[in-house]
């Protein structure tokens, strides 16, 4: 396992490494952490306390659903174990916040039409999460698959943008970067069968001029290299890791691998 190098520092530290990424041309990876699957947080903090010396770029936390009250738990859990990893809400609602955490990817669900997934929540959010001073990052949020019926679909109850229709992703996109969006969130969904097409994360990319963020259904090695081809500064894995915790240490292993086969295709 290769040892990270020192991240950059400073209040906007996620920031800087998200366009790190995209500037350079360089690929990252981020963990997505659901607090719903960890019942037992000794044995996680045992299992996982060599990612802190790892080359993991990002710790994603948050679900859709939260049945478990152990957000906050989890969070400060996560940041002994994350070394200079930063820790990131990946919120599924208003109440997925902690002050422990690094920063906060500010959603707007952009591919759907409810208002409570659009503004409603966030409206709510904002003063706490400005009392709580976390690093904000303005996110585009954006459900593509082709009609599957994921988690965060069934509880936004909104209909996700098809794999099959990349111009309209382009067209979203791009209203969201007019909107003053500085990440784009390319989302198939929790355990989703297939992952963004490729098409979908080239349109999105086509226009935002923006790091890219791709996650959900990035199940092997050879789905995250598609998804770094076509464009995303990011991928994010998280159900593939619930169900075999080794494929952490199987992506990070063949990161710089998967990094070297890109700039010399």
């Amino acid at each position: 396992m290769q040892r990270r190098q020192k991240m950059p520092v400073g209040k906007k530290k996620v920031s800087k490494i998200l366009k790190s990424f995209h500037l350079s041309g360089n690929k990252g990876l981020a963990w997505l952490v659901d607090p719903d699957k960890i019942k037992n947080l000794l044995l996680f903090e045992k299992e996982f306390s060599w990612v802190k010396d790892s080359t993991l770029d990002l710790i994603l936390v948050g679900g859709s659903h939260l049945a478990e009250d152990n957000f906050r738990e989890v969070v400060i859990s996560l940041k002994r174990i994350s070394g200079e990893i930063p820790v990131v809400i990946f919120p599924g609602s208003r109440m997925q916040l902690a002050q422990e955490a690094d920063g906060i990817l500010f959603l707007s669900l952009i591919s759907g039409r409810n208002p409570e997934y659009l503004i409603g929540h966030q409206v709510q959010a904002a003063p706490q999460v400005k009392k709580m001073n976390l690093e904000v990052l303005p996110t585009a949020y954006m459900l593509v698959n082709e009609g599957e019926v994921t988690s965060v679909q069934y509880v936004s109850q909104t209909v996700p943008l098809p794999n099959s229709k990349p111009d309209l992703a382009k067209a979203t996109a791009l209203a969201g970067l007019y909107m003053g969006m500085k990440y784009f969130y390319l989302d198939a969904g929790s355990g989703a069968k297939s992952p963004v097409a490729p098409e979908v994360i080239q349109g999105v990319k086509s226009v935002s001029k923006n790091p890219v963020i791709v996650g959900g259904g990035l199940d092997s090695l050879e789905k995250i290299k598609l998804a770094y081809a076509s464009g995303a500064d990011l991928v994010v894995v998280g159900n593939a890791i619930e169900k075999d915790s080794s494929f952490l240490a199987e992506v990070l292993n063949n990161k710089v691998l998967l990094n070297l086969s890109l700039h010399v295709n």
